[in-house]
């Protein structure tokens, strides 16, 4: 199995992430050997949302003008209702995730996380999963949405909830050791 050491993922949020969708798989990928940069169009730190309230506050490694996705191995998009409508009203945001799409590089997001993908334009044939609300705005982008824990679509993986997070870290990680894919 090939190694995720000296691998490099951009954890891309926005304030109102949903905490556990972003610090567990970064813990994960950490765990597992990986650099793991948080980039935002903010500078400084991040506020989570813990379930029905603000959480902790994340520091922000680069900020979203400063950094080039082709840097990186890996994107990860945390959910949460805030962050990816943020993101997807950032055209930087589109344009660092559509990046991932265009080169068959692997891509997980989670919960709310597919809706910034939408905006690319480039998730049309694809099968996803998110959390129930998004099904129809993805069925509309032309995704083939089924309800399951953790799907995988040519280094695109994608999860419903943090009740779905350890299968969704897990075959993150495995996305990661397989590297770049076929752009689709």
């Amino acid at each position: 199995m090939a190694s995720i050491e000296g691998k490099k993922v951009a954890l891309l949020t926005e304030q109102g992430f949903e905490e556990v969708e972003l610090t567990s798989p970064m813990q994960a990928l950490k765990d597992a050997g990986a650099t793991v940069h948080v980039i935002s169009p903010n500078a400084g730190k991040v506020k989570g949302w813990n379930h029905t309230d603000w959480g902790k506050e994340v520091p922000v490694d680069k900020v979203l003008d400063e950094a080039n996705p082709a840097e990186y191995d890996m994107l990860m998009l945390p959910g949460g209702v805030m962050n990816p409508d943020k993101l997807r009203q950032n055209s930087k945001a589109v344009a660092f995730a559509q990046h991932f799409l265009e080169t068959g590089k692997p891509l997980a997001a989670i919960c709310h996380g597919p809706q910034l993908l939408i905006e690319t334009g480039l998730i049309d044939g694809r099968k996803m999963t998110s959390y129930p609300s998004l099904r129809t705005d993805l069925e509309n982008a032309g995704v083939q949405w089924e309800d399951k824990e953790v799907i995988v679509d040519h280094g695109l993986v994608t999860s419903r909830k943090p009740d779905d997070l350890e299968a969704f870290n897990k075959k993150m990680l495995e996305e990661l050791r397989e590297g770049q894919h076929q752009p689709q």
